[in-house]
């Protein structure tokens, strides 16, 4: 490990894990000029997808959480984009977060915070970014939380 960035990491006790390989037909991450699109990257604790759905048997803090590993599996693919170096990395340009959430749930953003949260504090100001935060009905394995990410790189 090397680099300012993962230092950082380090500091806040979070390895980047290896990169996801996809599970369909499709790429983790496209390059166009300096703009790194990565593809959606689900909740995954320790032992597989958080699942659950927000508004029955999740509440925001949980959420939350499940939104901060999408982060860090997001990192991860950055870091593979910029060939092991994550200090190529410029900033955060934007993430789009999807929570399966019940209809009456309406906490959207304070889940998809704690991507948003985590990115700042570890990134500084490389990690504030533009954002949405929508509910969907469900996610792929019974996820918690889906985003995806736009990042520049040098």
């Amino acid at each position: 490990m090397s680099g300012t960035f993962e230092t950082r990491l380090a500091q806040l006790g979070v390895t980047l894990p290896d990169a996801a390989a996809p599970v369909a037909n499709y790429v983790p991450f496209v390059q166009i000029g300096d703009l790194v699109h990565v593809s959606g990257q689900i909740s995954n604790g320790e032992n597989g997808p958080i699942t659950g759905k927000l508004g029955a048997d999740k509440d925001v803090a949980a959420g939350a959480a499940a939104a901060k590993r999408c982060a860090i599996a997001l990192l991860a693919q950055c870091k593979a984009a910029c060939g092991g170096d994550l200090d190529r990395l410029v900033r955060v340009v934007k993430l789009t977060g999807f929570v399966n959430s019940t209809p009456d749930f309406t906490d959207q953003p304070k889940v998809i915070n704690g991507a948003s949260d985590f990115l700042v504090e570890a990134l500084g100001d490389a990690g504030r970014h533009a954002r949405s935060a929508v509910s969907v009905a469900s996610l792929p394995f019974g996820a918690t939380v889906e985003i995806e990410a736009i990042f520049q790189v040098r």
